[in-house]
């Protein structure tokens, strides 16, 4: 949240996300540096015990506006575009481990953080094969067979998705999940930061895969560890 929260004032991310806002909602780039504001500050109220519940309170309904506010909107805009879904997806991960910070004594609404979570990682996995001609170039060229890991990785988080959907191992699922999503976030965007060149778009993509894998270690710990135990 830190991360995100300098990110959005060097390079003015969010005043990007705030374009999708509707036309009524006034001062978009003032609503852009406070979404700054707001991660930078709560990212710091989660280092600390005293804080963390206060900012776990914020940060929910924060990531819920941005959601229905900004990317609802444009997936109902453009139901047949499908990173319409993955953008939106990328953005109710964070904001399903929010929601488990915030309910996490609450079993109901733990159990539907950690199905929405689920529903989340589907489209994330679908990019990887309707943006093969994106995703596959990305991979660094250390490792090969690029187009058997983009395919590999896409099909792992659609299984992972519905495994925690199904109730199928869902915490080893969200756990191998959240390994795939750091290791993308490490091996793919690290060295593009370390390559020469301009570095604000990479990171950007950089701190939200951060995030991203973030919150899926939170859902992932907010399951019981015996399996017989998460159908209650």
């Amino acid at each position: 949240m830190i991360a995100l929260g300098i990110i959005g004032f060097i390079y003015g991310d969010f005043a990007q996300l705030w374009k999708f806002a509707p036309a009524w909602m006034p001062a978009h780039e003032v609503l852009a540096y406070a979404c700054s504001t707001i991660m930078l500050v709560c990212g710091i109220g989660l280092l600390f015990k005293p804080t963390q519940a206060l900012a776990a309170r914020v940060l929910f309904p924060y990531w819920a506006l941005i959601v229905l506010a900004l990317k609802l909107p444009v997936v109902i805009k453009h139901p047949l575009v499908e990173v319409t879904y993955q953008s939106m997806s990328e953005i109710i991960v964070v904001m399903t481990g929010a929601w488990v910070l915030f309910a996490a004594d609450d079993k109901r609404a733990l159990r539907t953080a950690q199905l929405l979570f689920g529903l989340a990682l589907i489209p994330l996995g679908l990019a990887h094969f309707f943006y093969l001609k994106l995703t596959a170039p990305i991979i660094p060229s250390f490792i090969p067979f690029h187009t058997f890991w983009a395919y590999f990785t896409g099909a792992a988080q659609i299984a992972a998705g519905i495994g925690i959907l199904l109730g199928i191992l869902p915490r080893l699922a969200a756990t191998l999940d959240t390994i795939l999503l750091a290791s993308f976030t490490f091996v793919v965007w690290i060295p593009m930061i370390v390559a020469p060149g301009p570095k604000g778009a990479t990171w950007s993509e950089f701190t939200i895969s951060w995030a991203v894998t973030a919150a899926a270690w939170v859902v992932a710990a907010s399951f019981p560890k015996k399996n017989s135990e998460t159908a209650t």
